[in-house]
């Protein structure tokens, strides 16, 4: 059995609400694990690959937690790759 895929950056905001989520490039969720808590306590800014290939900005001053987890097989997310052909394209 394969291990699952922690890719999903979870980040629960300061200031309250719901939390985001990003689907991160696996190199980047690799490269994000070993540092995360070095962001965290210092409130540095750090501005990973995203699954589709952008970048996203994080302000880490500005979360009170954050965490890896796995995203469902059918989640829509910040980041997440275009899946399937169905549907219109422009």
């Amino acid at each position: 059995m394969s291990e699952p895929k922690k890719n999903a950056l979870v980040l629960h905001l300061a200031s309250g609400g719901e939390p985001l989520v990003y689907a991160l490039s696996v190199a980047a969720a690799k490269d994000l694990a070993g540092r995360l808590q070095t962001l965290m306590t210092s409130g540095a800014v750090d501005t990973p690959e995203l699954e589709d290939g952008a970048r996203v900005t994080i302000n880490f001053s500005h979360v009170a937690t954050a965490h890896f987890d796995e995203l469902p097989p059918l989640s829509r997310v910040y980041g997440s790759a275009a899946k399937g052909g169905r549907g219109f394209r422009g």
